[in-house]
């Protein structure tokens, strides 16, 4: 029964009005915490967490956890993060499975036998999809094992290499001091990684303002006797395109060389054989030695997984591999690092037995059937694309803005970099990017298309990315470079950033002023100033283009890298 009460008449609610001002001090409770109130009335909700040192006394596991889950809501959302490759969706029952495993240390084969042998499955599984020889000679197979990531992956394979390449050149009594390695310049970053740390010079093959991917001629061309293998990328990381392996191999063997190449498939390994399985880009090509793929890009696993294949174990130098009794059962080790979970090993094999051939096969033909639509939906609106559609490559959208016409008087006050920003404002993380060098500072954006970049989702994407144009186009030149300092600096994380220590971080920043442009000379015709980029036909931007916001400039204290020497941007993988 809903009880009956007074309504509180005027005198009553001053006389209380009057009391409550005549308390001269606050009555705050600072008892302890008895925990019967919620974890925002307790006294953690009141307090800092802490950042720089470990607290002296605990607090009860549901306030850390209320404290630290409301810390990470501030993260962005991973679905509208456009710009990696990373799967960001698994079913509940993978999760369940991979949550079950956190405890479990991979490595402990005696102890987790079971876990041990799932990834021995993998590693199967994964090599028959790559169609690696099956010999049936004993310890004459392809190999392989799991990674932390393609990076991990990459640097196993280029050691392997290296080892490789310096025994048969201390066979034949010759210097191995100047290992050397054939790549495109396009390279995602951990390829400069494994060159540096395990010392092994860097053969570029540049990318053109027409062509993102390496030459094959050109390639083979590079290869000398120092020359440990070429690096093919199944996908390149800016354009998504594939490079055209079988043109280097048969290259290759024209001109009797049998230098090994890796194909890094870091993202393409689980598409291609899907979409395009008559594509040959894997081991029924005789001088592919090694494939590389991530796990937790197509092979829709989370963050942390990899594998790495040879063609056989004469590819994979024994001396590399260490034979130890640890943790109670012999096992043999070919890995940068120790222990680790066996959580994403088994995520793995769940996608892999879960889906079937039958399962990736329909995901990733949607999510090619999406790209094409977003593609051509991008090109209806004026954009560049700059991908290749229908398998040719991966699953992503990459465009930039169109080259202004000579003959049209109308500038453009916006670039590639300045619609990124506005886009961010809506929520997506679109990323802008500097190509790789030789291109003339092509500037472009990339939106990769993951399992759960539905077309419902992309719709969305696409009005918004005209409701940002219609913004841009109304604001001047000047406006816009305000705007797109303030959002870097306080809306993004990199703009706000101050962990990184101060003689490893990077100085950038974004132009304080634009040069104003040359008065016009009599007759109306405007001269091209000496440091003006020149006119470029298809892709690419006249000069009035080139003049407004050009992104940022190369590193000003990194100059071991392709991005502090060129001003290309590291892509997101």
């Amino acid at each position: 029964m809903v009880h009956l009460s007074n309504v509180s008449k005027e005198v009553e609610v001053d006389d209380n009005l009057v009391k409550a001002v005549k308390k001269v001090h606050l009555q705050l409770a600072n008892d302890e915490d008895a925990f019967t109130t919620s974890v925002y009335g307790s006294r953690f909700a009141a307090q800092d967490l802490p950042r720089h040192e470990m607290p002296e006394c605990e607090m009860p596991k549901e306030v850390a956890y209320r404290m630290i889950k409301d810390e990470l809501s501030l993260d962005g959302n991973p679905m509208l993060n456009l710009a990696s490759f990373v799967t960001t969706y698994m079913e509940e029952e993978a999760e369940k499975l991979m949550a079950e495993s956190f405890s479990k240390n991979f490595i402990d084969y005696e102890e987790y036998p079971q876990s041990a042998d799932i990834q021995n499955r993998c590693v199967s599984m994964i090599g028959r999809l790559f169609h690696a020889p099956q010999d049936q000679e004993a310890n004459a197979g392809a190999i392989g094992t799991s990674c932390v990531g393609s990076s991990e992956a990459i640097m196993l394979a280029v050691l392997a290499m290296k080892k490789r390449w310096k025994n048969q050149r201390q066979a034949e009594g010759k210097p191995f001091d100047r290992p050397n390695i054939v790549m495109s310049s396009a390279v995602q970053v951990c390829w400069e990684k494994a060159t540096r740390y395990f010392e092994v010079e860097e053969k570029l093959v540049y990318c053109t303002e027409e062509r993102y991917v390496i030459d094959p001629e050109e390639t083979v061309n590079l290869v000398d006797e120092n020359t440990i293998g070429i690096c093919a990328i199944l996908g390149t990381t800016y354009t998504g395109e594939y490079e055209d392996v079988k043109a280097v191999n048969d290259l290759l063997n024209e001109k009797g060389l049998k230098t090994p190449i890796h194909v890094d498939a870091a993202s393409g390994g689980f598409v291609a054989p899907f979409v395009v399985p008559d594509l040959e880009w894997d081991f029924r090509l005789n001088n592919v030695v090694s494939i590389n793929v991530s796990g937790h890009k197509y092979g829709l696993v989370y963050p942390g997984v990899g594998w790495v294949v040879w063609r056989s174990a004469e590819y994979l130098p024994k001396e590399l591999v260490f034979n130890i009794n640890y943790l109670g059962a012999d096992q043999a080790s070919f890995t940068l690092n120790f222990s680790k979970g066996a959580s994403q090993v088994i995520g793995q094999y769940y996608q892999l037995i879960r889906l079937g051939k039958h399962g990736y096969r329909a995901i990733m033909s949607n999510l090619t059937r999406t790209a094409d639509y977003l593609s051509d939906s991008l090109e209806a609106l004026g954009f560049v694309i700059m991908s290749k559609k229908s398998g040719e490559g991966l699953p992503l959208v990459a465009f930039c803005l169109p080259p202004l016409d000579e003959d049209n008087e109308e500038e453009r006050s916006y670039d590639e970099f300045a619609l990124a920003h506005q886009l961010r404002v809506r929520g997506w993380v679109v990323p802008a990017y500097t190509m790789a060098p030789h291109t003339k500072n092509l500037k472009m954006l990339r939106v990769v298309v993951r399992e759960d970049f539905s077309r419902n989702r992309c719709d969305g994407l696409i009005s918004d990315i005209k409701l940002c144009q219609q913004l841009l186009q109304q604001m001047d030149t000047e406006s816009i470079r305000k705007q797109q300092e303030f959002i870097h600096k306080h809306h993004t994380a990199s703009g706000k950033a101050t962990h990184n220590p101060e003689q490893y971080r990077v100085r950038r920043s974004l132009p304080r002023s634009l040069p104003p442009p040359p008065p016009l000379p009599p007759d109306g015709s405007a001269p091209a100033p000496a440091n003006a980029a020149p006119k470029r036909r298809g892709l690419g931007y006249c000069r009035r283009d080139v003049r407004v916001l050009t992104g940022y400039p190369p590193t000003q204290n990194e100059k071991h890298s392709i991005q502090g020497k060129t001003g290309k941007t590291h892509a997101v993988c």
